[in-house]
């Protein structure tokens, strides 16, 4: 080991690490780091200038009664799973149950996604994770050639292809966007 300082980087200790683990360590330099927080969606399209469906959101839910997920670790009374979905869409919480087979999903309360992925809500990024999830990635990221995603803090955000975001986190592609009835 080496006892120089590591290389700054403007994401996360932690997520910058896990980047350099999952060799990804050049994405580093293109890391984006805002003077103010930028916790929605919204507020990250406005500061990188791209627009709001290319923001990657990455939400932890809470899945009840999952037989896919059965074997999942329990925290709060629910099997928690990453959902990636684009900035400018919600996510339907019955699509979501449906495709894991759950008897309920709901919101993750902020410390399931803490202790989930050693990140706070509005910073969580889409792997790089403290624990290992099930990841449903929506069909609408690939919509992109380059997608946005938070790098560990509401501050920071790097961009990234979605196929390969997608692969990296490990995620199902699935349709789970909410449409309008």
């Amino acid at each position: 080991m080496s006892a120089t300082a590591p290389e700054a980087s403007d994401a996360h200790p932690r997520f910058a690490e896990a980047l350099k683990q999952l060799g990804l360590g050049d994405l580093l330099p293109r890391v984006r780091r805002f003077p103010e927080q930028t916790r929605t969606a919204q507020e990250a399209a406005a500061a990188i200038g791209c627009d709001l469906s290319q923001i990657c959101k990455s939400l932890i839910f809470a899945a009840w009664g999952s037989p896919l997920l059965e074997q999942g670790r329990q925290l709060g009374g629910g099997v928690p799973v990453l959902v990636l979905m684009d900035g400018a869409s919600r996510v339907d919480l019955d699509l979501v149950r449906r495709e894991l087979g759950a008897e309920k999903v709901t919101r993750a309360k902020a410390d399931v996604v803490r202790e989930t992925t050693g990140y706070a809500i509005g910073g969580v990024p889409p792997f790089g994770h403290a624990t290992k999830t099930r990841v449903l990635a929506d069909r609408s990221l690939l919509a992109h050639d380059e997608v946005w995603a938070a790098a560990g803090t509401p501050y920071a955000v790097f961009p990234m292809a979605p196929e390969t975001l997608i692969a990296q986190a490990g995620g199902t592609l699935v349709d789970v966007r909410e449409t309008a009835a």
